[in-house]
């Protein structure tokens, strides 16, 4: 892929005089109005005013737009902020990993080999950790399975799974179904020369899949459960998860209090000098903590990790490639090049990125092609907002006044031409399936909104709202016939995942009208930062997907 050199100055259009704000809404999506669309039953007056009075798009935020195998893949944050800041759409960590595999490409590999050497010359155990599921967001079981079996025919002889339920990208009770399944595949495999077996687990909320920072504790649990074995034991995964369901009227397996298998009194996995170790999930902010934790040398600070373990590790990809987390990797990540970012930075555009810390990093590292700090200290400016580490369901309203605020004062001062901000609240509240927490999150959006369409307006300046996928527009699950999904009490069942449903794209300009229209067609995240580029007076790179605009 190509880097970033020049823009040049499109020849109909100088550029809008004050700043471009772009915000992004995320997990607000377009769905029908319903009982479980927490968008449409939210009371959002600055939405419906924009909806009646500006041009509005519908954007394709999931599947083989935003890079992932198939259109029955949801999006995510992580692909959509990619998608929005790269202009162009790459094949991302699911579709490289199922690549690799199918090639031969991974078991090939240098890493592959040293990983399963390591375990043959020490005649002990591989593990791998990682989301259990095939929610295609953070990992997929195919993937486990396959290399799974791979492991077995080069000789591997012991195999431990420390299973992260997932209740958040499937159905939240989904959990024990996923046991079962794996048990009957890894019954079929084992052999007097084989031994596979599930060794830990607990909720993916719960242990080890912290990301930015934001609660390190998380990630200390895991590493007792999973390296130590210091845990509640049980028999089998299945009756873990049954025992703590009753014990707690946990109602989504993302929240499951963590478990160790045990055989005799004795774990079966703990994680020990001379063994291998895979993270296997493919997306790289929940699994950079954890990597740094296995790789982390003497100086590590983020907890104590009481023992460490002669081991050999390796992630899915590597996570970050600036900081190179992980050091060993199986499949390389795309490269992403030509950003709309670094492009601007050339151009010396001063730029602003915002949001608080559970969004922090996609404004930031994922819209800059999944490149850790910036392109130009001079003209760019990333300010965080520490999250709140509580239920996002008890408080929904998270950090989007913190945010607004930091906004106001920039969009005020005039110093930034281009301005990027995320608003978590859908999408983080949504992940609860709390539908009345997640209507309060909405409403908080729109509420903020408002304040900042004043603040734009008084700088000149225009802005785009748009979303980086559907969450909080579908918070039940359907039936096969397009109905609520109900439990056995009849009760709706929530849907904590994300959707397949577009996203708006508003275009608030009241200083150029005449000068340009929006494209009627079909358009996904991609194309916005050609549009950007446009609003700001520069022609896209050939490279880049269209701009939404035409110039007049």
């Amino acid at each position: 892929m190509k880097s970033a050199e020049k823009l040049t100055k499109l020849s109909k259009f100088d550029g809008i005089s004050g700043p471009l704000v772009c915000i992004v809404m995320d997990g607000i999506g377009l769905a029908p109005d319903g009982e479980g669309n927490a968008v449409s039953r939210a009371h959002t007056p600055t939405l419906d005013y924009l909806f009646k009075n500006y041009s509005v798009r519908k954007l394709k935020a999931h599947g083989t737009a935003v890079g992932l195998p198939s259109d029955d893949d949801m999006g995510n944050s992580e692909v959509g902020h990619n998608a929005m800041g790269a202009g162009q759409v790459f094949a991302q960590g699911s579709k490289l990993v199922t690549k690799s595999i199918e090639s031969g490409a991974m078991f090939a590999s240098q890493t592959w080999g040293g990983l399963c050497g390591n375990c043959k010359k020490n005649n002990s155990s591989l593990h791998f950790i990682g989301l259990f599921s095939d929610g295609n967001v953070h990992s997929h079981l195919d993937h486990l399975q396959a290399m799974i079996k791979q492991a077995k025919a080069d000789g591997v002889k012991k195999v431990r799974v420390h299973a992260l339920l997932d209740g958040r990208d499937v159905d939240p009770l989904s959990g024990i179904i996923y046991v079962e399944k794996f048990e009957k595949f890894l019954a079929g495999l084992n052999s007097p020369d084989f031994d596979a077996r599930i060794a830990s687990g607990g909720g993916r909320m719960n242990i080890t899949m912290d990301r930015y920072g934001a609660d390190w504790k998380m990630v200390e649990k895991g590493w007792h459960i999973h390296v130590l074995g210091d845990g509640r034991l049980f028999k089998s995964a299945a009756e873990a998860i049954e025992t703590i369901r009753k014990e707690t009227g946990n109602d989504s397996d993302q929240f499951l209090d963590p478990f160790v298998i045990a055989e005799n009194g004795q774990p079966v996995g703990k994680i020990v000098d001379g063994d291998s170790v895979i993270f296997y999930n493919f997306r790289g902010d929940r699994a950079i903590e954890i990597s740094m934790a296995f790789d982390g040398d003497s100086s590590f600070d983020k907890f104590d990790r009481v023992k460490v373990p002669d081991i050999i590790y390796a992630g899915m990809l590597e996570y970050d490639g600036d900081l190179h987390i992980p050091k060993k990797y199986l499949v390389d990540p795309p490269e992403i090049t030509g950003t709309l970012g670094e492009y601007l930075a050339n151009e010396k555009i001063m730029q602003l990125a915002v949001s608080e810390t559970q969004k922090f990093g996609h404004v930031t590292y994922f819209w800059n092609g999944n490149r850790s700090g910036k392109f130009d200290e001079a003209t760019e400016t990333y300010l965080e907002v520490k999250s709140d580490v509580i239920p996002f369901e008890q408080r929904p309203w998270m950090k989007a006044a913190e945010i607004t605020d930091i906004l106001l004062k920039e969009i005020t001062s005039g110093k930034y031409k281009f301005i990027r901000a995320n608003f978590p609240n859908g999408d983080m509240v949504g992940h609860t399936g709390n539908i009345a927490a997640t209507i309060i999150g909405v409403e908080t959006v729109d509420l903020m909104l408002d304040r900042i369409i004043h603040a734009v307006r008084e700088a000149n300046g225009v802005l785009l709202i748009t979303a980086d996928h559907g969450n909080s527009d579908e918070m039940y699950e359907l039936d096969k016939k397009g109905g609520i999904a109900k439990d056995k009490d009849g009760h709706a069942k929530p849907k904590t995942a994300h959707t397949l449903n577009p996203v708006p794209c508003i275009f608030l300009d009241d200083f150029n009208g005449g000068k340009y229209a929006v494209k009627d067609k079909d358009f996904g995240l991609s194309n916005l930062a050609a549009t950007i580029a446009n609003y700001l007076g520069y022609d896209a790179p050939d490279f880049w997907d269209e701009s939404m605009l035409e110039f007049k």
